[in-house]
């Protein structure tokens, strides 16, 4: 990328902060929501920053290198989206973050506006490409963790399921996110 490349990307890209990282060795949320979530792992599933590697996810997470997730390793998601639950719902408080269970979350971005694009996130250790491939439905936990209702209101809202392009380190704070910039080679 030439320096005036790399000038005008900066003057396009969009200012976001990322809230919270999560990185899970495993799931939480299996058999009937009615008899609540699993216990969290010893380790913190919530992290200052994560690692990640193109095609295969966050290291440590529950996802990363699972055959099934290919494409859909990494889940992003709008804390607006929470916001809006909430006032759908009639709440007066602000819903828990950390039981969407989804990997980063943003505020400042679309998130659920960005299907099918390419995005770059840079949250100071350089840009990390995703190819944003399909939305994060809401499951019926939804009901149980966050708020009666939250599954249904979720819909349309709850993130989108995404692979990462190349390697690298995403930090909670602030971030630049470019839209559609040019993938590498191999990409």
């Amino acid at each position: 990328m030439t320096a005036g490349d790399q000038e005008a990307a900066a003057a396009t890209a969009l200012p976001v902060t990322i809230e919270l990282l999560l990185a899970s060795p495993r799931s939480r949320y299996v058999g009937r929501p009615a008899d609540g979530p699993e216990p969290p792992p010893a380790a913190s599933e919530l992290h200052e920053s994560v690692e990640l590697r193109a095609g295969l996810g966050i290291m440590g997470d529950r996802y990363f290198a699972k055959p099934a997730h290919r494409g859909a390793s990494v889940t992003l998601f709008a804390a607006e989206s929470l916001e809006t639950v909430a006032r759908l719902l009639g709440l007066d408080g602000s819903l828990d973050a950390v039981a969407a269970r989804r990997n980063v979350v943003t505020r400042g971005l679309d998130v659920d506006a960005l299907r099918g694009r390419t995005i770059s996130i840079d949250s100071g250790d350089g840009p990390v490409l995703f190819r944003v491939n399909r939305p994060a439905n809401p499951c019926a936990w939804m009901d149980q963790v966050l708020a009666p209702g939250a599954f249904r209101a979720m819909r349309g809202l709850g993130g989108m399921r995404c692979e990462p392009l190349t390697d690298g380190v995403l930090r909670l704070g602030p971030a630049l996110v470019e839209l559609d910039p040019l993938e590498p080679s191999g990409a």
